[in-house]
């Protein structure tokens, strides 16, 4: 389900006083089942573009298509979008209202007149793709279980509704981290056994550069950057420019390689740290 953003513009109070651009001629291309990084400081237009993505904002300029459909055109459906194209807000716990963790995850379903069958399969499967156990839970308040499982819930209610696309935004903020690493896994998984295409907008470097296939860095309401991690990542000055920075791992490589370890410059992730390092150890040992 590809997506094709082109000379996007978003204007924020247009012709008042406190006019503002939020978005500035934006165009960029997704591929079906690609998992993309956002990122880029705070003001930089991040949530901004990622909500025009599932139709919750429209374009002051230009148009974006998903999946061959022009989105931005008035006749077409938003509720077709909404269940092509889900969107996690950050802090997405504070969008659960129902009684139990069943009936939130069960709300999107419904509101499609499912059959009643259809949507506890749905809800299931849901839970079972975020490691939450479906006869434990199913009938507790979701206000009562741990903010991990809060988190988890919410993802499962967007999940449920079955999209191709899933955009992430901050989902780890605020969490311990357990929950964080419990949560990136799933995201991880996800990708990898359901080939769901993901934009997932994040503040850690480090997150990106293990997860993600490209980056798009936003700077001043504008694409400043975008290509794989190694390609982004290597713009060292320009990213810390723009309030940004790169993995501490690659921090450390750097140290290294300033001590006199000849290791590789373009390391991004502790793994690729450790497989680097390893190998320079086993090879003085064989010398």
């Amino acid at each position: 389900m590809p997506i094709i953003v082109e000379n996007l513009t978003h204007v924020y109070m247009k012709g008042s006083p406190f006019e503002a651009v939020a978005l500035d001629d934006v165009s960029f291309e997704i591929q079906d089942g690609e998992f993309v990084g956002l990122i880029g400081h705070t003001g930089s237009g991040k949530s901004t573009l990622v909500q025009h993505l599932n139709g919750l904002l429209k374009p002051t300029k230009g148009r974006i298509i998903v999946d061959g459909i022009d989105i931005t055109e008035k006749s077409k459906s938003t509720k077709w979008l909404r269940q092509h194209v889900g969107l996690v807000f950050q802090y997405p716990e504070h969008q659960l209202f129902e009684e139990t963790v069943y009936l939130d995850i069960a709300f999107g379903p419904k509101n499609l007149n499912l059959p009643d069958d259809e949507v506890e399969k749905r809800v299931r499967e849901a839970m079972d793709l975020v490691g939450l156990d479906y006869e434990s839970l199913k009938d507790r308040s979701p206000f009562e279980i741990s903010g991990g499982q809060r988190r988890r819930v919410a993802i499962a209610g967007v999940l449920a509704m079955k999209p191709k696309v899933l955009i992430l935004d901050e989902p780890t903020a605020g969490l311990d981290p357990r929950g964080r690493d419990e949560i990136l896994g799933q995201i991880k998984d996800l990708h990898r056994e359901r080939g769901l295409t993901i934009i997932l907008v994040s503040h850690s470097m480090e997150d990106i550069a293990k997860l993600v296939d490209r980056i798009i860095v936003m700077n001043n309401s504008r694409i400043a950057l975008m290509g794989t991690p190694e390609e982004v990542f290597s713009h060292v000055d320009e990213l810390h420019a723009m309030g940004l920075g790169i993995p501490q791992i690659t921090h450390v490589i750097r140290g290294l390689r300033e001590r006199g370890m000849d290791v590789p410059e373009n390391i991004y992730t502790v793994e690729q740290a450790a497989a680097a390092i390893l190998e320079k150890i086993r090879g003085r040992k064989n010398a």
